[in-house]
Formats: C-alpha cells, structure tokens, sequence
C-alpha cells in the first residue's frame, strides 16, 4: 500500500385555543419551505457551557444584528434542539456547538437526546411544542416516525429545520447537512487512489464492507458514492469481495453501532479469513462502524496487517487509531461549522431574512446550496476533508481538537 498519502475535497402546542383555530384554518398557507412545492436516555440541558470552538462571524450589517437582537430578546424566542442519541459522540458534538450558537444570540434553548428510540424522539418533539418553541432543529432517528408531530408543528407555525440527516416532511423548511454522496465518493477515491487501482494490473485486492444505519437516508448516500467508484474495480476482479456480500441491506448497521459492526465482522473473519486469507481493504461508512472493524480484527484477524480502514466523523478513538496506524483515513465534517449555517438559517427565518444563496458569502465557510425540483427542500451542504495521519494538526489547528503530548487528538467541546 502507499503510505503518506493526503488528499483534501472537498403536536399542538399550549398557544391558545383561538390561535390553533386560526392555524388550522389557514393551514394551507401557513405550512413552509419544502410544503410550498408542486411536487411532490431524555436531557433537557440549558446550561450556559461554552465550547472552545470559534464562532463564524454572523452577521456585519446593523439591521441584521438588531433584527437578530430583537428575535433573541423576546421571550417566546426559544428553540428546540433534537439530537438522536449520546452513544455516538459526534451527536454529543453536535449538540453542544448548536446549544452554544443560539444562547450566544440570547436565545432559549431545550436540548434533547432520545436514546436512538425513534418514539422517545417524537415525544420530545411534542414536549418542545408543547414548550411554545419558536424553531425546531431536528436530527431524525427515523423520519418516518415524525409525521404526527411534524404536522403538529405545521399546525402551531413552528418553523423545522432537518439538521444533517434529511426529513422528507413538507413541515420541513430547510435542510443543513454535508454532501453526504461526496463523502462516500471521497472513501472510493482515496482507497482507488491510495493502492493504485487503476494501475493495478492483475493484482488482486481483497476487500469487505460496512455501511451505516438503514434508518438514516444518510446512510445509503455514503454506501452508494463509495460504491459507484468502486464498481468498475469489482467488476473486474481487481477488488474482490471475498464474502459476496455488497448489497446495502447485507451490509447496514442498525444505529451505527459499533457493537453490531464488530460482530458482523467478527463473523465474516471467522467465515472467509480464517485460514489466513489477507485481508486488504474494509469500506467503513463512519468511525463508530471503523471502531468494531478494529476491534473485531485485533482479535481474531489471521492475515497480515496493514489493512485499508475508511470511516467518518473524527470521533477521538479513531483519530488515535488513525495516529497508531489501524485505521488509514477518516472523512471530517466540522459540525461546529454545521451549527453555524444552521443557526444563520434559523435567524433568517425568524427574523425574515434572506435564506438562500445569498446567505452563504457572508458564512465564510465552504457550502453550496441546492434549491430545485430534484430536493425535498432548499439545501445547505457543507463540504468534507479527508483526514489521514499526515494530517492530523489540521484539526487542532481548527481549534476543535487539542494534541497531546502523545500526538494523540480530543475534541475540545465539552460534554
């Protein structure tokens, strides 16, 4: 394999019972964004921690800053924040840069995790509303289950913004992720370029896949830009899948759990690697998956190591097994700059401001926004950097890491 190398991309509320008449009655008018097309473990933290991470610069226009001013001084200006879970700990991230981006604009916050329990995330949905939030910012546990509670918040005007992973709801006004085909993309590219496949020759390379959580629409874009640069190799026999599994459903990972992964592994080690077979590349759609990979291989892998291991996020374990040379590469979505665009787009919203294209030079962050017949609603894509152990001080130079003494990198948002 080639070492050194880097490459860079890229429910109704307590408003009174005449205001929910009212609503119901101009229902049709009222619903917003993507509604306007043809086409068709439970925390409530309002602490006032800071995070370590800088600010992007919101705004350097008077009437904005006061229009902002005003929206985050009235005291009806409150949002909810609904995160999936505290087992993955990008979402502990996630959470505490949205929470810190709004209370540095005055605004309220209730601050949920729902335990991966898609009906405990809708109950907290309904208590926001029921709570007169003025915005809600939602990942989705499994978006299917938030229609009642979207329609709710519809009903009530209560603006949703689906952060990250989409909501295909017409309640939904926005959606703010990263270009999650991109990433994947990214994965096929560097494992393509990292050995060489295209000058491989006749040389063969042995390799197995692990996609993300089949609930998360997320999931599958990661699977298929990885898999769309890679099928030319598996179709000719330059890469091979030595268990034959490929398809999404053969290789998703319910919640993204690490503990899944790594059985799954497990087994696959034991199946088809066994009488030492060498083991060369494992497709990880994230670093949580990428961890039960690692552990599943230090204890029952026969092969020689190294081996080819993708993943996503940055999550500090794998940065470190990035530094120690058991995991090749990582894909970085800075979520501080995620919450930044989300609270931007929040703001326009509810001070009846600009979301759009024109929203994005004054970010300073790199971004595209999609806005078209082919999306469930207006977009915000931030884009991916790939991380290999050539470039680790890039992160701490973005101040949301820390490098120890050890060479070894956490994240410097405090949970």
């Amino acid at each position: 394999m080639k070492k050194n190398f880097i490459m860079k991309s890229f429910f109704i509320t307590k408003k009174n019972l005449a205001g929910i008449l009212l609503c119901t009655a101009l229902a049709a008018s009222a619903l917003a964004g993507c509604g306007d097309r043809e086409k068709d473990n439970t925390q409530n933290d309002t602490s006032s921690d800071d995070t370590d991470n800088t600010q992007s610069d919101t705004s350097s226009d008077d009437t904005d800053n006061d229009a902002q001013d005003s929206a985050a001084d009235d005291e009806s200006s409150k949002i909810g924040i609904s995160m999936p879970s505290q087992a993955l700990e990008r979402w502990n991230r996630d959470g505490a840069y949205l929470e810190e981006q709004f209370k540095k604009a005055g605004f309220e916050t209730i601050l949920t995790y729902s335990d991966d329990d898609a009906k405990k995330q809708a109950e907290d949905i309904q208590n926001m509303l029921s709570a007169d939030v003025d915005l809600l910012v939602i990942a989705a546990i499994d978006d299917s289950t938030l229609d009642p509670v979207l329609d709710a918040a519809s009903l009530a005007d209560v603006p949703v913004i689906a952060y990250d992973r989409l909501i295909e709801n017409e309640a939904v006004s926005y959606y703010v992720s990263f270009d999650n085909y991109a990433v994947g993309r990214m994965q096929g590219e560097f494992i393509t370029e990292y050995l060489d496949l295209e000058n491989a020759s006749d040389e063969v390379y042995n390799m197995e896949i692990t996609a993300g959580d089949p609930a998360d629409h997320n999931a599958a874009q990661y699977y298929q830009g990885a898999i769309d640069v890679l099928q030319p190799y598996m179709d000719r026999g330059t890469l091979n899948i030595v268990s034959g599994q490929t398809d999404f459903d053969n290789v998703a990972t319910p919640a993204w759990s690490t503990k899944h992964a790594q059985s799954r592994a497990q087994n696959l080690l034991s199946s088809y690697y066994a009488d030492g077979t060498q083991l060369d590349v494992w497709l990880c759609s994230n670093d949580s998956t990428a961890l039960g990979i690692t552990q599943a291989l230090a204890a029952g892998y026969a092969g020689s190591n190294p081996i080819l291991i993708t993943g996503q996020d940055g999550d500090e374990a794998n940065l470190k097994n990035i530094a120690d040379d058991i995991q090749t590469m990582t894909v970085f979505k800075n979520l501080s700059d995620e919450a930044v665009v989300t609270f931007r787009v929040a703001e326009a919203i509810l001070t009846g401001g600009a979301a759009d294209e024109s929203l994005i030079s004054s970010l300073g962050i790199k971004c595209t926004y999609e806005d078209s017949e082919e999306n469930t609603c207006p977009s915000f894509l931030l884009e991916p950097v790939i991380i290999t152990k050539d470039n680790l001080q890039d992160l701490a130079d973005t101040g949301l890491y820390t490098m120890g003494d050890d060479g070894y990198l956490s994240s410097a948002a405090k949970r």
